[in-house]
């Protein structure tokens, strides 16, 4: 069975790259981890399990048998790290990137289950915005899709009757989720007291 030290990884690589300037960024950074960790495995970017859909997995480790999705969630936040500077935008629209995130979890429980060389996934969220690891004492649209501390993620999950047809637009269908996970918020990297400037990560392991 493939384990995969995703929390090593991570604390590996936020030596090197603590903050990123996008998703694309922090792919290919994780991506070039993966490599000096696993120097005889091939990996693929943007992999496209099933050929007649329009579906790609971020990373594919096809010798290992590994799927990873990514999701880099900002707010606005400037930063100078190792004499590069940052600049990332406040990203926002927090309901609809929770549903994205559960979506490649999804994602990922299908691949494991249907595509033969696939044995594990993870789907990686890491962000500098609080909302997504504190619990809300709101009611809101997104009730079901929310990823706080010591949440657990399973069956079906839907929008509110409320919701808008302009936040649900091509994100309509429920999230339905055959295994149960548990939301367990990791620290990544933390350039001071301020809470924009503190990065967190959440992984969910799919087998």
């Amino acid at each position: 069975m493939i384990t995969l030290d995703v929390s090593g990884l991570m604390e590996n690589l936020k030596e090197e790259r603590p903050i990123f300037h996008s998703e694309a960024d922090f792919q290919h950074a994780l991506a070039w981890q993966l490599h000096k960790a696993m120097p005889n495995d091939e990996i693929r970017l943007e992999y496209k399990p099933f050929q007649n859909e329009r579906m790609y997995l971020d990373i594919w480790l096809p010798g290992a048998g590994v799927a990873i999705e990514l999701k880099y969630l900002t707010k606005r936040l400037e930063q100078c790290s190792k004499q590069e500077s940052f600049a990332l935008l406040d990203q926002g629209a927090q309901d609809i990137r929770r549903y994205d995130f559960l979506r490649d979890v999804q994602r990922l429980e299908r691949v494991v289950a249907d595509f033969e060389l696939a044995e594990v996934g993870y789907a990686i969220l890491l962000t500098n915005d609080p909302s997504y690891w504190r619990l809300s004492s709101r009611s809101t649209i997104d009730a079901d899709f929310r990823l706080h501390q010591e949440r657990e993620i399973s069956g079906e999950m839907a929008w509110s009757p409320k919701a808008a047809k302009g936040t649900t637009n091509g994100r309509e269908e429920p999230i339905r989720l055959k295994g149960s996970y548990d939301c367990v918020w990791r620290d990544y990297f933390s350039f001071g007291e301020a809470t924009d400037q503190q990065f967190r990560y959440l992984m969910i392991e799919v087998r």
